[in-house]
């Protein structure tokens, strides 16, 4: 194999498992030390930079990091990433200070955003700062999109929302909220110089083919318009007994939300096995903590209306198989099961709508009616029209549409400049050693044997008597530091200089996981099959060094190594040294020949 150019910002970039998997590649362990530390509003600020809600976020992120730790590989569970944000978010004085000035010159573009959501709030918060003039437009009566229509209150409070949209709102944006844009030709006919188009994937799934669906139309609500009505306070009751269908987090919502506003027995009651549901495993337990079944196998049949009202549903029982590669089929049983109830919710998928687009923009349509977008510039087949969060490639989650929006930031920063869009932007990167002394780091670099902290829960009672009252209370100070501890700061990475190593092998005697060795060159598969524990995860590189006097070359397995910084202490001329390594998307507006490079 070539040496490792480690200059190249993406080679340590996917080390840092958590950052990489993270749709806006937020700088996990960074902040995570600043927690560790107490610096809570510098670790606030380093998440607003990235992922622009971190309150938010901190509350009801899917969570894409969590996943990749490298803590779930050496322990049950992976550091609790999500819920450290929100110990940032909930800690922090006034950050308002820290904000970015905005110029009181603009500099003559002016963009309007249609959907007031995380996609567009992203890029009022990238542009603002750079003089475009910003008209949001918004059908709902107050920022944040779905964020504010679709999430509880129980899981996210107003306030923090408000607090987070209402940074990015007091930058100057002119915001036209309780305007339905129906048409986007409205829009273009006007002297804008970009439009962003961040609705989200507005319609809820129906079942309208099913028997009864008309019949008892008065009980059968479609999950996300139904949460926005409870949000906004139009809907402030449900019968005694609920079915809700769906496996998804928005099912986990619908079903939560009806305990709360006079659902007794409540029941989710999905087509699939419980272990393929969509939903996130930790939104299943927090309904199931609540009380509230799941009913899997279950396909529905039809709604039963008896004197012209709707009393239950039948549903077949189905089972699950599975091919020789994994694609499930399910196949009817014939047994007829029927659930009595009052109400149906329906949560069985969103889709993108576009009814107010008019053919004839110049904005080319594809599959399922969705425009064509590009998915890196985020422009659509018209020049000056972009698309991001859900309305350009379908639903995703809050984390997705913020890294969709600084990027559509970037191509609208280009585009109003006249340059090419397709020039992307470098990363900032810098790779910095933390020597102190001979056994000293900048860093704490034990590795704890603690499990990971369970967030403490409000009383259950209490928390079903009131659709308001937030249910997870956070880590306190305490548990946040316990917590903070259990990272592996795998962005402190091993740096490897061949010319100063005595091939004495102090190091490969002192690594915990024996992902160091000293072996004759190959190609790739041959190494990882020939190294003292085989590495068989493909998806992590190795890190392969010039060769050394021996003719032999430094193979490591970054999928297992632990960021420990033993090699390092133990080397006696320094071969091995733990260099920090900070890696930020760059914003719109930042000159790309100003980017630091990755040094050693």
């Amino acid at each position: 194999m070539k040496p490792t150019d480690i200059e190249n910002p993406e080679y340590f970039h996917k080390v840092v498992d958590c950052q990489y998997a993270c749709p806006a590649h937020t700088p996990v362990p960074e902040y995570i030390r600043l927690i560790a530390r107490g610096r809570y509003d510098d670790a606030y600020m380093i998440n607003w930079e990235s992922n622009v809600f971190p309150g938010v976020l901190g509350r009801t992120c899917d969570r894409p990091c969590e996943p990749a730790c490298r803590r779930g590989r050496v322990d049950e569970e992976p550091v609790a990433i999500c819920r450290l944000k929100r110990v940032a978010a909930d800690n922090k004085a006034d950050v308002k200070a820290r904000m970015p000035a905005i110029p009181e010159q603009k500099n003559g573009k002016k963009i309007a955003l249609i959907g007031g959501g995380p996609a567009s709030l992203t890029v009022a918060r990238d542009l603002a700062p750079l003089g475009y003039e910003i008209d949001l437009y918004d059908a709902q009566p107050k920022g944040g999109g779905f964020m504010r229509s679709q999430i509880p209150s129980f899981r996210l409070p107003e306030t923090v929302l408000d607090e987070e949209v209402n940074y990015i709102l007091d930058m100057g944006i002119t915001t036209h909220f309780d305007h339905y844009v129906d048409s986007l030709k409205s829009i273009t006919d006007k002297d804008y110089d970009a439009i962003f188009i961040g609705t989200g994937a507005p319609r809820g799934r129906d079942l309208k083919k099913l028997p009864g669906r008309e019949e008892g139309d008065a009980n059968i609500h479609v999950g996300i318009e139904w949460l926005a009505n409870v949000a906004f306070e139009h809907t402030k009751s449900i019968g005694k007994k609920v079915l809700v269908l769906g496996g998804g987090n928005t099912a986990m919502d619908c079903c939560r939300t009806s305990k709360r506003i006079g659902g007794e027995d409540v029941r989710v009651v999905v087509r699939s096995p419980k272990a393929d549901m969509k939903a996130s495993p930790w939104e299943i337990e927090d309904a199931e903590h609540e009380d509230i079944p799941i009913y899997e196998n279950h396909s529905p049949k039809e709604f039963v209306i008896k004197d012209g009202k709707l009393v239950g549903m039948n549903f077949e029982l189905v089972e699950a198989k599975y091919d020789d590669n994994g694609k499930r089929s399910l196949e009817p049983t014939g047994e007829i099961v029927f659930m009595e109830c009052d109400d149906v919710l329906m949560a069985i998928g969103q889709e993108n709508a576009f009814p107010w687009i008019e053919r004839d923009l110049g904005i080319e349509f594809g599959d399922w009616d969705m425009p064509v977008v590009d998915s890196t510039t985020f422009q659509s087949t018209n020049a000056r029209v972009f698309f991001g969060g859900d309305a350009a490639f379908g639903p995703e989650n809050v984390i997705t549409a913020v890294a969709h929006g600084h990027q559509a930031a970037v191509s609208i920063d280009l585009h109003c400049n006249g340059q090419d869009i397709n020039e992307r932007l470098n990363p900032g990167v810098n790779l910095v050693t933390q020597k102190m002394g001979f056994h000293e780091w900048t860093y704490d670099n034990p590795v704890t044997d603690d499990d990971r902290f369970i967030v403490p829960l409000a009383d259950k009672q209490q928390a079903l008597s009131n659709r308001k009252m937030e249910v997870e209370l956070g880590f306190d100070l305490q548990q946040a530091y316990d917590e903070a501890q259990r990272c592996l700061n795998c962005d402190v990475q091993t740096v490897f200089t061949a010319n100063k190593c005595i091939e004495c092998d102090a190091c490969i005697d002192i690594c915990p996981t024996d992902c160091i060795n000293f072996i004759q060159n190959g190609e790739e598969d041959d190494l990882r099959s020939r190294l003292k524990a085989p590495a068989d995860n493909k998806d992590q590189d190795l890190y392969v060094s010039t060769d050394l006097k021996t003719g032999r070359v430094m193979v490591k397995d970054e999928n297992v190594c632990l960021h420990c910084g033993l090699c390092a202490e133990r080397c006696p001329t320094t071969a091995w040294d733990m260099q920090k390594f900070l890696y930020t998307v760059t914003k719109a507006g930042k000159d790309k020949e100003a980017v630091a490079p990755c040094t050693k």
